[in-house]
């Protein structure tokens, strides 16, 4: 073993002898590492997918027809307001309109739509989703329309809607609602 050591010891001596006199080099600081990527809410983002999912599939449970009226409010609401609404005594300030829009595009357009008028302050909006009579995209393979549904539904399960009832006659009726939404509540 003595003999390998000495060996090893003579070729690093006949390599330096070769290269010359060497200089160590300076340290320098390693280059900056790629930045970690944003954490994701995997699990509220599976629990989102889980939620659309069960949505779609209830959707196929009590389906309304073209001719009936929307109506929801919640326990705080009281049955007076939702009178005024349903005969149009409280003033629109936006409106959406989703003609010809499929329900994925539809699903999208409402949440954009409702979450923007809430940012603005906005207390009462009209959604006209249509009475599901013309267009076979509008129209359930039971004979349901699809966007009715699809936003009573939707409202149903908002924590910022307050009241929605079918708009009158000269609003739309039964292809519009309108919805009363929560005041934006101001952070600390």
């Amino acid at each position: 073993m003595s003999e390998r050591r000495d060996d090893d010891e003579d070729d690093a001596e006949l390599f330096r002898a070769a290269i010359g006199p060497v200089r160590p080099m300076r340290e320098t600081a390693p280059p900056p590492s790629a930045p970690r990527p944003r954490p994701r809410a995997r699990m509220a983002e599976r629990d989102e997918a889980h939620a659309r999912e069960q949505f779609r599939h209830a959707l196929e449970d009590s389906l309304l027809e073209a001719g009936d009226a929307l109506s929801y409010r919640r326990e705080e609401v009281s049955p007076r307001l939702l009178q005024k609404l349903k005969r149009g005594e409280i003033s629109v300030q936006e409106e959406l309109d989703l003609h010809g829009a499929d329900t994925r595009e539809a699903e999208q357009l409402v949440r954009a739509f409702l979450h923007d008028a809430r940012q603005h302050g906005v207390g009462c909006v009209r959604i006209v989703h249509g009475k599901g009579l013309h267009g076979a995209a509008s129209i359930a393979s039971g004979g349901q329309p699809v966007l009715k549904n699809l936003v009573d539904r939707m409202l149903r399960h908002r924590a910022d809607v307050l009241a929605f009832h079918s708009a009158p006659p000269a609003q739309g009726g039964t292809g519009a609602v309108l919805v009363l939404l929560a005041p934006r509540r101001l952070r600390s």
